[in-house]
């Protein structure tokens, strides 16, 4: 027998979300120095080390979140039920002015960090200020983030002008090129907010340091329209004719590609984030991603951050993204489970580029891993594990969470993070933001 550093036994269905959608019954997945090292029935009896009975649980990779603004948790549902413009004009951007700082940003983090890990999100991708902030969060606690500083043609709490944040990204980039946890990203926030000049600078900066181009396109039909009118052409077109759509770009949203747009993102290898809560909340539409999938888009699944979502539970994203093109285009074959499910492992890593060591369970890749208890009544009778975690589960139903193979959450509970102070860090900045 060889030491293995954790041997999880008798997991009742194990979904590697490999490109063959290999699944086991009854069946074990062996862990050391991070990596799975075996997988399959019985394999337990050639290890021996730490081990934990997963009867009645199914092993899916870990989740990935592919678009959030983490520290937005101080301003959850802050601002609600307005038009994204509006929301953003009128809500956020004045009490981001006011507030935001590397203590609001870490303490907002925290709370995002917690819920994630509840809700057994393993990766994420952030776009907003004072990443430094966040990177020392998730070093701290061990969860992954693809990391990026949001970058504008005018001044943010990040950065004065865009070439200043720039240069933040780059001096980040530098910082943390070691860090097994932190991946740097560039963000310019979109091709509305950011000029030609401002774009193409920060695709140079993503191809000289190796990094995803993270940006939101196409989000309104006011951001369509806006580009439209400045520069005669749509936005994808317009990034197109710049020359900064390539396989790096991660694109969030893009509710209103044409059809040939949809054909520049297939040629061009662009990743989407789709984020269909925070489209429905701010009443954006509904992007259309049976006809990207359909044209070889890859497409993965985005929370967006909880001020206009208003929650981090990726399971319940991937349920909406589920029913919400089943309802629009009337038919119930659209977005089956098993590539909802894929939206949110598989194809969120190769979105951010890190498909070489997560985003499936199997051997030699990183031991990031959640155990979805069924042993509820909400999940029973069991008779398909992808349909009854896209359609009847919820994040609430993780119970443990494996990330590079240290345990993050059992039993249902956060290790590494204290819930109580979660909440009191919570209401402190509710109370500021109320009395300012």
């Amino acid at each position: 027998m060889k030491k293995a550093d954790l041997i999880l036994t008798d997991i009742s269905y194990i979904l590697t979300m490999d490109e063959n959608l290999t699944e086991y019954r009854n069946a074990d997945i062996v862990i050391d120095n991070g990596k799975i090292i075996d997988i399959g029935e019985n394999v337990k009896n050639k290890y021996f080390g730490k081990t934990i009975v997963c009867k009645g649980m199914i092993a899916i990779p870990g989740l990935i979140n592919t678009h959030t603004h983490a520290a937005m948790t101080l301003l959850r549902g802050y601002g609600s039920d307005n038009p994204l413009k509006i929301w953003l004009e009128e809500y956020i951007w004045p009490v981001e002015g006011k507030f935001v700082s590397y203590d609001f940003v870490r303490d907002g983090t925290l709370i995002a960090v917690y819920e994630m890990l509840r809700n057994g999100i393993t990766t994420f991708v952030d776009m907003y200020f004072y990443e430094n902030a966040v990177a020392d969060i998730i070093t701290e606690v061990g969860i992954r983030g693809v990391l990026s500083t949001g970058i504008l043609d005018f001044p943010t709490p990040g950065a004065r002008t865009p070439d200043e944040g720039i240069e933040k990204t780059i001096n980040f980039a530098k910082e943390y090129t070691d860090n097994e946890y932190v991946y740097p990203a560039i963000g310019p926030h979109a091709p509305y907010t950011c000029s030609p000049e401002t774009l193409k600078k920060c695709m140079d900066v993503a191809e000289k340091y190796d990094m995803i181009f993270h940006i939101h396109i196409s989000e309104t039909e006011f951001e369509v329209n806006t580009v439209k009118e400045k520069y005669g052409k749509t936005p994808v077109e317009h990034l197109n004719s710049i020359g900064v759509l390539n396989e790096r770009v991660l694109a969030a949203h893009m509710v209103y590609p044409t059809e040939k747009e949809i054909e520049i993102l297939a040629d061009k290898k662009v990743k989407i984030s789709h984020c269909p809560e925070s489209n429905l909340k701010l009443a954006s539409g509904v992007a259309p991603v049976p006809d990207m999938l359909k044209s070889g888009v890859t497409v993965s699944i985005g929370t967006d951050g909880t001020a206009s979502n208003d929650d981090l539970d990726i399971i319940g994203e991937i349920s909406t993204a589920a029913k919400l093109h089943k309802g629009v285009s009337k038919d119930p074959t659209v977005l089956n489970a098993k590539e909802a499910l894929l939206m949110g492992t598989r194809e969120g890593a190769k979105a951010v580029k890190l498909y070489d060591r997560i985003g499936t369970i199997e051997t030699g890749k990183s031991a990031d891993i959640v155990l979805i208890d069924t042993r509820e009544p909400h999940l029973n009778p069991l008779f398909d594990p992808y349909t009854q975690i896209v359609h009847s589960s919820k994040g609430l139903d993780v119970d443990t969470v494996i990330i590079n193979g240290k345990i993050k959450v059992r039993n249902k509970e956060v290790l590494a993070l204290d819930r109580e102070y979660i909440l009191e860090i919570a209401n402190r900045w509710k109370e500021k933001i109320i009395n300012s």
